[in-house]
């Protein structure tokens, strides 16, 4: 996992490569349920970053492009993504490495395997690398080199789609559909049996978290799963992932306040001003 805590928020990418023993059965992010094929358009990316590998969640918004998180394309070299709903039950993943670490990905590391793209990253201009709530902007998109066949892209909500939700008995009513390919929060099968951040099985899970803040940049929700208005929430590796409502996707992952994923979680509006011009400038909406 990346240990990036910047005044008690985790950015929640994870490593690609971690030891774990073998994992049980799986529930989905911090409760819910494997997602199957619920959401195909939503992939895991791979990039590289001094030398490490890491992994978010991403999920195509055109047959060429992916939306994600901004803190997950500091990247050396290019990114890549895969939409199986399964990636490995148990170690080891299986998933393409780069042939040199220190430069990152680059087109021949995924030639000859089947399900994979690659492409360029980039994050909005104006991030603020978690520094500055008013001017978050954790958001990026990924241009692919070639064009995903056979998946339907999501459909980006339209500007200010959210703000009929801001009012806080709507906003706490209100059951975000939360989608990606992080770490399961459960006892180890193994050693100490504090539930932790467990690596495996590596697949795309789904959960239903309520909605508890907005800002004009953010909303939070509650991905605690013994709330009982929802089913759980994100944790490390669902970094970039979606949510939807009514669906639309309308925000992107970009952190939690707990290093166990059983708190809040704060998510990237992607309907405001600010991101849909920057999607605009990138060719993913309408000017």
């Amino acid at each position: 996992m990346r240990n990036i805590l910047r005044g008690g928020i985790a950015a929640l990418a994870a490593t690609a490569v971690v030891v774990a023993t073998a994992a049980a059965p799986s529930a989905a992010i911090t409760g819910g349920n494997p997602d199957g094929e619920g959401h195909p358009n939503v992939g895991v990316i791979l990039f590289y970053e001094d030398g490490g590998r890491y992994r978010c969640t991403a999920t195509l918004v055109n047959p060429t492009t992916l939306i994600t998180a901004a803190h997950c394309v500091a990247t050396d070299g290019l990114t890549i993504v895969t939409f199986s709903s399964v990636i490995a039950e148990a170690p080891p993943s299986g998933l393409p490495t780069a042939a040199d670490p220190a430069a990152g990905y680059a087109e021949s590391d995924i030639e000859g395997k089947t399900g994979f793209y690659i492409g360029q990253a980039v994050a909005h201009p104006d991030y603020s690398n978690f520094t500055d709530l008013d001017t978050w902007n954790d958001v990026a998109v990924v241009h692919l080199t070639s064009a995903v066949a056979g998946i339907t892209p999501a459909t980006i909500a339209p500007e200010n789609f959210l703000e009929a939700y801001r009012p806080a008995n709507i906003l706490s009513k209100t059951l975000f559909e939360l989608v990606g390919y992080g770490t399961e929060v459960r006892k180890s099968d193994v050693g100490p049996q504090k539930p932790t951040p467990q690596s495996y099985p590596l697949i795309r899970r789904v959960a239903l978290s309520p909605g508890q803040k907005m800002t004009d940049q953010i909303v939070q929700m509650n991905g605690n799963i013994n709330d009982t208005r929802g089913t759980g929430g994100t944790c490390f590796g669902d970094s970039g992932g979606p949510s939807f409502i009514s669906g639309y996707l309308v925000t992107v992952t970009s952190y939690g306040l707990t290093q166990n994923c059983r708190y809040i979680g704060g998510y990237q509006r992607v309907d405001i001003p600010g991101v849909q011009q920057f999607l605009q400038a990138e060719g993913v909406l309408a000017s």
